[in-house]
């Protein structure tokens, strides 16, 4: 019934307020998940056909059945569940879909204190409204570079600094960034932007440097207006949140850098051979984009996700297509490399945390302990796991929004 609650595993679907719950906490799931989900389990005595699916959550609207493909695969990561295991959402073969999870009805059970529902087509979590909600605009850099940033949720700010692979409107429904965007704006206003080059920026830019990226940091803040602020950075977007905080220590309350490094690989090399070496890993990834090889693009994802599963790299290539041409995916990587802010990260002035998975495919540790020792008032957390982005259902996740949620209330 439409009133009820259901509950399996740690999970809690509540219709009523239209919302999914793990452990008591709200889980941000994009708005046609949730539908397609609350579907299922209320039919979960049958097969739901596919075309029941798609007039039942897109209703009039015409979409393909691709939409029904990537709303199912989202669902079924909000419940910890994968298109291989199908432990609680299973597939029948030109049938259609079915929840086999054990299930109990709990009836209409409000927590205190909660508000209103936001009706359906749209989830929050703690103030956070959704990609249907969430607000984009555009300012421009100082050579015209149009730069899209977004804010979403509530209370006081959280600034991100761009990093690669960001799409302001796609990662809400993207199992590599939607838990992420659920989690770090819990309770918070999280500001947002993608870099040139990428995602709602422009992609066809005059300038694609290191600094060219701290600038377009600098135009966000004062778009965004807020003078003081804790600053996150992550992967290659620490180094660009470095920078920043040492040209503006009146503005960085807190640092926090996650999978962060100081020196790009070309720069770190120490030897003949390093070098080598890293300018052929810069080769083949050179090739693998421009020809979009998809074998190169596999190896690629496994990297940042090294225990996730054939269909989460799929799943990795194919939102990293569309949130950059192949040139500028080769622009990127290139500008890494170069990457050296090993100079000034001692001029950082506020206390930084850092956070970085101690067996990282990606960026090793080394990089991290290296951060610690330039960074003066800095503390150093390893967390267990061996992705570069943490993924929802690791153990790592929840400790890494523990860590950051104490560090910013302190």
């Amino acid at each position: 019934m439409k009133g009820d609650t259901y509950r399996f595993g740690e999970f809690e679907l509540d219709m009523a307020r239209h919302q999914l719950r793990r452990a008591g906490e709200p889980v941000h799931v994009e708005p046609r998940a949730l539908d397609l989900l609350c579907h299922l389990v209320e039919h979960r005595d049958r097969v739901v056909p596919k075309g029941e699916l798609l007039d039942e959550v897109w209703g009039d609207r015409f979409v393909s059945e691709a939409a029904l493909t990537t709303a199912l695969r989202t669902a079924r990561l909000a419940v910890g569940d994968t298109g291989s295991r199908q432990q609680l959402i299973r597939t029948v073969h030109r049938r259609g879909c079915q929840f086999v999870a054990p299930v109990t009805a709990v009836g209409d059970t409000p927590s205190a204190g909660a508000g209103q529902g936001t009706g359906a087509g749209k989830t929050t979590t703690d103030g956070l409204s959704g990609a249907d909600r969430q607000t984009i605009r555009f300012c421009r850099a100082g050579d015209g570079t149009r730069i899209a940033y977004a804010a979403v949720g509530s209370g006081p700010p959280l600034l991100k600094a761009a990093n690669w692979m960001s799409h302001l409107d796609l990662e809400w429904t993207t199992p590599v960034w939607s838990h992420w965007l659920g989690g770090l704006a819990r309770n918070r206003r999280l500001i947002r932007y993608d870099e040139r080059g990428c995602g709602l920026s422009d992609w066809v830019v005059p300038g694609f440097t290191f600094d060219d990226w701290v600038d377009d940091l600098e135009t966000v803040v004062e778009a965004v207006g807020i003078d003081r602020f804790p600053l996150l950075g992550v992967s290659q977007g620490g180094a660009v949140a470095v920078a920043y905080a040492v040209r503006h220590p009146e503005r960085v309350s807190r640092l926090i850098l996650a999978g962060a490094y100081a020196r790009g690989r070309q720069v770190r090399a120490r030897s003949e051979t390093e070098g080598a070496a890293a300018a052929l890993d810069l080769d083949v990834a050179r090739v693998g984009w421009m020809h979009q090889d998809p074998k190169f693009l596999r190896v690629f994802a496994s990297q940042f996700l090294p225990d996730g599963t054939p269909e989460d790299w799929d799943e990795f290539t194919a939102f990293q297509r569309q949130t950059t041409s192949p040139s500028n995916g080769v622009r990127f990587l290139e500008e890494f490399a170069r990457i050296d802010v090993s100079d000034i990260a001692h001029r950082v002035a506020c206390p930084t945390l850092i956070l970085h998975s101690r067996d990282d495919e990606r960026v090793p540790v080394s990089q991290a302990n290296e951060l610690a020792a330039l960074i003066p008032d800095s503390r150093l957390v390893l967390l267990k796991s061996r992705s570069h982005l943490l993924t929802a259902f690791e153990p790592a996740w929840d400790e890494f929004l523990s860590h950051i949620d104490a560090f910013l209330t302190e």
